[in-house]
């Protein structure tokens, strides 16, 4: 890629995530937003007027890289849409366990087709899991905790609005320490559906199943609604044979802004990345800025 020609991004959805998506691809300096996929291309909100709104991403003429502002559960399809297009994708693909099945996926589809795949380019997974990474590196022995929140995920918020009879949701996640959280799930009901039954069907669900979790029923959601979150990471442990190490990584965030920052910087490096698919683990930090190399190994290093 040319570091003077500006990447053409196209944001397939337009959600929290697909909102703040646009915003840093605006703020970017090698990017240009080619357009926004929605399922209703009719429905246009007002932000959005500059921009050409498509039900098809081959309306929009030649692409680079499609951001995938999708429910998690849809990345996959998405993807398999796109990458034979000969179009790049990312996604903040967030069911850890099922990370794996997606890179075989979406890197034997990439491959086929000469394109990167970016996958789980969030902030857990994403740019946490780089963290998470170093952490193991320097000290080798031992045990990371991973501590969300408190703060609204944006992932089990999707998940619970999918469910029959959710008219609107909001899942937070509270920490009780050492790696384990409490999902605390508020919703307002369709008329017609029973409480009970929706609420099993919340807690049956993949996203909640390994978690302690409670639904209220409450009459405004909206009432309740934070988009903030957070993370503190913490790794204790042995360097060599040096006991007590410790270090640990905080950070408080507005969570769709961060994950669309991501996005952008994860979209940036799959135009520097040979063919397959990748997490963020796999790509060098230094792919996800823009502009000359040489630039910030001087600057940073």
């Amino acid at each position: 890629m040319s570091e003077t020609k500006k990447i053409r991004a196209a944001v397939v959805g337009y959600g929290n995530i697909g909102r703040y998506t646009i915003e840093a691809l605006s703020a970017a300096p090698d990017f240009e937003i080619a357009g926004v996929v929605r399922r209703d291309p009719t429905q246009i909100p007002h932000e959005l007027e500059p921009y050409r709104v498509v039900g098809s991403i081959q309306e929009l003429g030649q692409v680079d890289v499609a951001i995938l502002a999708t429910p998690t559960r849809l990345v996959e399809q998405t993807a398999l849409e796109l990458l034979p297009l000969g179009i790049n994708t990312v996604d903040s693909f967030d069911i850890h366990g099922d990370i794996l099945a997606l890179r075989r996926s979406l890197g034997a589809a990439a491959r086929a087709a000469g394109v990167v795949s970016v996958i789980a380019a969030g902030w857990d997974p994403g740019s946490d899991s780089v963290v998470r990474t170093l952490m193991e590196a320097i000290v080798p022995k031992g045990i990371t905790y991973t501590n969300f929140g408190p703060g609204m995920s944006m992932g089990h918020t999707v998940a619970v609005k999918a469910i029959a009879g959710v008219h609107k949701a909001l899942s937070m996640t509270i920490p009780t320490g050492t790696g384990i959280h409490r999902r605390m799930v508020y919703i307002e009901l369709e008329p017609g559906y029973k409480a009970d039954e929706v609420i099993a069907a919340i807690k049956r669900d993949d996203y909640f199943a390994h978690d302690e979790t409670h639904v209220v029923r409450v009459d405004s959601v909206d009432e309740l609604k934070d988009v903030g979150h957070g993370v503190h990471l913490t790794r204790k442990g042995v360097s060599g044979v040096t006991h007590n190490q410790r270090i640990s990584f905080d950070m408080q965030i507005n969570n769709p802004a961060l994950t669309g920052q991501i996005l952008v910087a994860a979209a940036r490096a799959a135009m520097r990345l040979k063919p397959g698919a990748y997490t963020m683990i796999e790509i060098p930090p230094v792919d996800l800025l823009p502009g000359d190399r040489d630039a910030w190994i001087g600057r940073i290093v």
